[in-house]
């Protein structure tokens, strides 16, 4: 009999255990649908996405995510130095609560200056001398200077320069080669000048002109890439004059100039390189550098990292920028990130994986500078583009097997 009890208890027992996983799977599947249901019905501001997580992560530094890593893969562990230590937890988990990073003085007081985090950006390759406190500033002219209908008066602009360089890309140009226009180089800012031009001008938001602007530099690049065969169009449309058309402020002026670039790029298909050409408005010491006894108008690449081509855009001004750190140390400023709600982000670069923004010089540069610079400019591109030519012509066209 005592043993008959006992098996009734263990059935019974077994039974509840059975009643009780039941009901806890029952409320875990309702509580994820719940949840799921929740988070799906959220606004879209709100809700778990990719671009969530990779901000909530990007704090992590790269040794961080190595370190963790190393710790699921002995590979990885055993390629790892000994006096490898794991950065500190504290920092890191204060980094990713706070945003404050202890190596970054602007983190502490970024969002207390008004206007501060414009210059949040990312140094993807710092060029020499190149850090936070001397980034480039974009120039934005007044509502009185944007919709001013004489220009200031002109000193005397010297006439283009014909000298050439040493240590340019030899190619001999062909009519094919510069009929096929693979090239485009635009102005999203058209009117951008330099106040050693400009009579009684000393404001560099000020430094705006209708004929002598950033226009000219990008003619004389054009003039200088077809030297070396590369088919080059200039488009020299006003932006400014579009934009007061249609009734819109500054800060649209990369949504107007996207339609032009749009419209070139349907007219032809060979557009490959979109080159957007800005200068600067920061003064004469932060853009200007002498180099073989000649004053050169510095150059940086800024790269929007709110586009699909972010990636493959970084790479060609990374490889342009260590081109021109072999051949004219030091006239690059390096490759630059610019993301986020107070800036573009795009800067129209997700219309092709060969965009890239360039600020030549700034305010106070000369136009034999800045020739000089786009000449150096020229020459590192022309070899990186007929080396890039030829890979991808050897892939399009694979020797024949004998």
């Amino acid at each position: 009999m005592k043993s008959y009890k006992n098996r009734s208890y263990i059935v019974t027992l077994n039974i509840s255990s059975v009643i009780k996983a039941g009901v806890i799977f029952f409320l875990a599947l309702v509580l994820m649908f719940s949840i799921s249901g929740l988070l799906t019905a959220l606004k879209p501001g709100y809700r778990v996405n990719s671009n969530l997580i990779h901000q909530a992560t990007k704090h992590l530094s790269s040794k961080v995510l190595f370190h963790f890593l190393a710790t699921d893969t002995q590979m990885i562990k055993a390629g790892m130095q000994d006096t490898e230590e794991f950065p500190s937890l504290g920092n890191t988990i204060i980094n990713m609560a706070t945003n404050i990073s202890f190596k970054d003085p602007r983190s502490f007081i970024g969002r207390e200056l008004p206007g501060f985090a414009f210059f949040d950006s990312e140094i993807l390759v710092a060029g020499e001398g190149t850090d936070f406190t001397n980034l480039p500033i974009e120039s934005v002219p007044s509502d009185k200077i944007f919709h001013a209908k004489e220009d200031p008066n002109l000193k005397e602009v010297p006439n283009e320069s014909q000298e050439k360089k040493e240590n340019d890309t030899k190619h001999n140009p062909s009519s094919s080669d510069l009929e096929k226009k693979t090239v485009y180089i635009y102005f999203t800012h058209t009117r951008e000048s330099f106040l050693p031009y400009l009579d009684g001008i000393t404001d560099p938001n000020a430094a705006q002109h209708s004929k002598i602007n950033v226009t000219n530099v990008g003619m004389k690049l054009k003039e200088q890439l077809e030297d070396r065969g590369i088919g080059t169009i200039v488009d020299k449309t006003d932006v400014q004059t579009l934009l007061i058309q249609k009734g819109w402020k500054y800060p649209q002026s990369y949504q107007e100039s996207r339609e032009v670039i749009q419209t070139a790029m349907n007219k032809n298909r060979d557009l490959n390189y979109l080159i957007d050409i800005h200068r600067d408005s920061r003064r004469k010491k932060d853009t200007t550098i002498t180099i073989n006894g000649q004053s050169y108008a510095k150059i940086a690449f800024v790269i929007g990292g709110n586009n699909p081509n972010y990636e493959k855009n970084a790479k060609l001004a990374k490889q342009l920028d260590k081109l021109l750190q072999e051949k004219y140390k030091g006239l690059s400023r390096g490759v630059l990130k610019k993301e986020g709600s107070l800036t573009n982000g795009k800067f129209n670069q997700d219309l092709s994986s060969n965009a890239i923004l360039i600020e030549v010089g700034g305010v106070d540069n000369t136009f034999e500078e800045m020739y000089r610079t786009t000449a150096a400019l020229a020459d590192v591109f022309g070899e990186y583009y007929w080396q890039a030519e030829q890979v991808d012509g050897n892939q399009s066209n694979p020797p024949s097997k004998q």
